[in-house]
C-alpha cells in the first residue's frame, strides 16, 4: 500500500517526534508547514540523487589518478587529445609538461573538486557568462558537491531551514554541483580513460542473449568495471575455459546506464533497461548478472534461486542478500574481471530450460558532444552551426532531452516511446540518455533509416543530410553532462540568445523513479531548461512550494518545472514552450530561402 500523504510530498520523518502527515492547514509536531517539509523531502531527493552521480565520479576520479601514476594496471589514457582539453578547462598546466604529468595533475584537480570548501568548481565556468552571473547573484554556485550535499543534510535536520525558497536554492546549488561538477567530471574523466564515444552500431533487448554461448550480464552504473569485465571476455584463457564447458563463446551484454557506457565505446548489445533486470533472468540463459551499484533491484536475487543464475555483487558500498561476493578491485582490475567471467563460465553446464524472446532492433548509439560537433561540421569546423541555422530556419522546431527511468507505475517504456515519436513527428530534434534511450531503442527510434518514416518533413531532411537518427543516444544519466555542454556550445555559436534560457530547448523526465532524476531535473532547471516531469507531482501537498516549484522558480533561474503523466500532453506543454522561445527569438515563423541580389548583400552588417 503506497502512502497518499508520501505522494504529494508532505509526509515528514526526519525527527522522533513524528512521522508527521502535513496538509493543507495543519503542521507537524515541530510546528513545519506543508511546503517546508515537500521542500525538505525534494531537497533531500536532491542530495541523495547527487551524492550517487557524484560517489560514481570520485571512484572515476581515483582510477584515473592511479592509472595516471602507474599504479591501476589495466587503465591507460586512451583520448590524449580530450585530456589536454580537459586540463585546460580545469585550469591545469600543460606547457612544456608530458602527458603522463598532465594526467597525474589533472587527477589530483578532478578529484579536488569534491572537497573544495571555497570559489567555485571549474566546470561551471563552462556555463555561458550570463548564466554564471544569475548564480552568482543568488548564490548557489557551488563550492565543493561533497560541501553541498553535507549542507542540504544539515539544513534539513529538525530545527534549522524551515523557508521553502532557501531550501530550494541549497538543493539548486547541490544539483548544480552534480550536473556542472560531478558528473561531468566523471563523463570527462571516463572519455580520456575508455575513449569518447564515436557512433557505433549495436543492437537491444533480450533477444541479444545467447543460447549457445555464456551470457554475461553488466547491470549498474560503473564503466570502471564494465570495461574489464569486456576485455576479460575476449581473453584467450576465458575463451578456451569456456569452449571446454561446451559453449562457443562469452557474450557479454548490459542493463541499465552500464549497458549504455559499453554500447559506447565497444558496440556491446544492450539486454534491456530497468524493469527488464529481472526478465533477462527468467529467460534462464544468463550464467551471470554481475552488479555494482544504482538501480539494482533487491529483488534478483529471489529471482535468481529459481534459475541457475548467479548474481556478483562487485561493489563493497552495495551487498545483497542471496548475492556471490565477488569484490572488484580497480588497483588489480584484470584478475578482479577474470575471476568474475570464469565464475560465469563454470555455470555454463547448470543452465536448465532456455526460452529467449526474439525481440531485437538495430540501435546506433555513442552521439557524445564532440561527435554531434564533427557530424554538424567536419574535422576542421566542427561546430553547432548547422544545428542553430536549422532552428532559425524552422526545419527543427527545438531540442529536447529525453532522459531517465522507468517506472512500474506505468506501462514500461509507454511514456517514452509515445513522447518521442510526437516529438519528432513535429520536427524536434531529440537527444537521450539513460534508460530513455533504451526504450526508444527498443521501438526502432535509434537508427538513421527512422528518420525516412518517423520524423517531420524539416528533421528528416537534416538527417538525411548529415546521416543521423532523429534520435540520439548520448550516453548513460551521468552523461547529461553532455547536454549540459551541447547546450552551453549552442549559445556560444550565436543566434539563440545570450543563456540557455533562450534556447528553444526542453527537458523530460518522462518515467522518472529515482532520486539521481530530481537532481538532473534540478539542475536542468538551474541551466535554464523547463523540465517536465511524467507521472504524479511528488511535491504537490505542499502548495506553495509546489507553485514555486512551477511557476516562481522562473523569475530566479528563468526556468520552471511542469508535471505531467499523460505523454501526449507533455508533447503539448514542450511545443508551447519550444514556440514562446521561439517567438521570443523572433525565429517563429519558418523562413524561407532567399537569393541575395547585390544590393541586398551591400546592406549586411558583417
Amino acid at each position: 500500500p503506497q502512502c497518499g500523504y508520501c505522494a504529494l510530498g508532505v509526509s515528514c520523518r526526519i525527527c522522533s517526534m513524528g512521522p508527521c502527515r502535513v496538509r493543507d492547514d495543519k503542521t507537524g509536531a515541530c510546528g513545519a508547514t506543508a511546503s517546508t517539509v515537500a521542500a525538505r523531502n525534494f531537497a533531500r531527493m536532491v542530495a541523495g540523487g547527487a551524492a550517487a552521480h557524484s560517489d560514481h565520479a570520485r571512484g572515476v576520479a581515483e582510477t584515473f589518478l592511479g592509472a595516471a601514476k602507474g599504479e591501476a594496471p589495466g587503465y591507460a589514457v586512451q583520448d590524449e587529445r580530450k585530456l589536454m582539453l580537459t586540463a585546460q578547462r580545469l585550469n591545469v598546466p600543460t606547457e612544456g609538461k608530458s602527458a603522463k604529468d598532465v594526467a597525474v595533475a589533472v587527477g589530483e584537480k578532478a578529484l579536488s573538486e569534491f572537497g573544495r570548501q571555497h570559489g567555485e568548481i571549474e566546470f561551471t565556468h563552462r556555463a555561458p557568462e550570463k548564466r554564471l552571473q544569475i548564480w552568482r547573484e543568488l548564490g548557489v554556485v557551488p563550492r565543493g558537491v561533497d560541501r553541498e550535499i553535507v549542507e542540504i543534510m544539515h539544513r534539513t535536520h529538525i530545527g534549522v531551514d524551515q523557508d521553502y525558497r532557501n531550501l530550494a536554492l541549497q538543493s539548486t546549488r547541490a544539483a548544480i554541483g552534480d550536473g556542472w561538477g560531478g558528473s561531468m567530471i566523471a563523463t570527462e574523466l571516463q572519455d580520456i580513460l575508455f575513449k569518447t564515444p564515436v557512433p557505433v552500431r549495436s543492437r537491444v533487448n533480450l533477444g541479444v542473449l545467447k543460447k549457445d554461448e555464456v551470457n554475461v550480464v553488466v547491470h549498474g552504473h560503473e564503466p570502471l568495471l564494465s570495461e574489464m569485465i569486456v576485455h576479460a571476455s575476449r581473453d584467450p584463457e576465458m575463451l578456451k575455459l569456456a569452449a571446454s564447458k561446451g559453449a562457443k563463446g562469452i557474450n557479454i551484454a548490459g542493463i541499465c546506464c552500464t549497458a549504455n557506457e559499453i554500447l559506447m565505446r565497444h558496440g556491446i548489445p544492450i539486454a534491456g533497461n530497468f524493469l527488464q533486470q529481472e526478465a533477462a533472468i527468467v529467460t534462464g540463459a544468463v550464467e551471470a548478472m554481475v552488479v555494482d551499484v544504482q538501480c539494482i533491484m533487491q529483488s534478483l536475487a529471489k529471482t535468481a534461486e529459481k534459475f541457475h543464475t548467479k548474481v556478483i555483487n562487485t561493489s563493497p558500498k552495495a551487498f545483497m542478500e542471496g548475492a556471490v561476493k565477488i569484490l572488484f578491485h580497480e588497483d588489480d582490475a584484470v584478475n578482479s574481471a577474470k575471476a568474475i567471467v570464469r565464475a560465469a563460465v563454470e555455470n555454463f553446464p547448470r543452465r536448465g530450460k532456455v526460452e529467449i524472446p526474439d525481440d531485437v532492433e538495430d540501435i546506433i548509439g555513442g552521439f557524445s558532444h564532440e561527435t554531434i560537433e564533427y557530424m554538424l561540421g567536419g574535422r576542421y569546423r566542427a561546430s553547432y552551426r548547422p544545428l542553430n541555422d536549422n532552428i532559425i530556419n524552422g526545419r527543427i522546431l527545438g531540442v529536447a532531452g529525453v532522459v531517465g527511468c522507468n517506472n512500474p507505475r506505468t506501462v514500461h517504456d509507454k511514456i517514452h516511446t509515445e513522447l518521442v515519436k510526437e516529438l519528432i513527428a513535429n520536427d524536434v530534434r531529440v537527444v537521450e540518455t539513460g534508460c530513455a534511450a533504451i526504450a526508444c531503442g527498443k521501438s526502432g527510434m535509434l537508427t538513421p533509416e527512422a528518420a525516412l518514416e518517423l520524423a517531420g518533413p524539416g528533421l528528416r531532411e537534416v538527417c538525411e543530410a548529415v546521416g543521423m537518427p532523429p534520435v540520439l543516444h548520448s550516453g548513460s544519466c551521468v552523461d547529461n553532462s553532455r547536454i549540459l555542454i551541447a547546450a552551453a556550445e549552442i549559445v556560444r555559436e550565436g543566434g539563440l540568445g545570450t543563456d540557455i534560457c533562450d534556447v528553444p530547448a526542453v527537458g523530460v523526465g518522462a518515467e522518472w523513479m529515482s532520486e539521481k532524476a530530481v537532481s538532473i531535473g534540478q539542475y536542468f532547471v538551474a541551466s535554464g531548461v523547463h523540465v517536465i516531469f511524467g507521472g504524479l507531482p511528488l511535491f504537490e501537498g505542499g502548495q506553495e512550494f509546489y507553485k514555486y516549484l512551477t511557476d516562481g522558480m522562473e523569475s530566479d533561474l528563468k526556468a520552471r518545472w511542469s508535471f505531467e503523466p499523460d505523454p501526449h500532453k507533455i508533447a503539448a506543454i514542450a511545443f508551447d514552450h519550444l514556440r514562446k522561445k521561439r517567438a521570443a527569438l523572433g525565429i517563429l515563423g519558418k523562413k524561407d530561402r532567399v537569393l541575395f541580389d547585390m544590393a541586398m548583400r551591400r546592406e549586411l552588417n558583417v
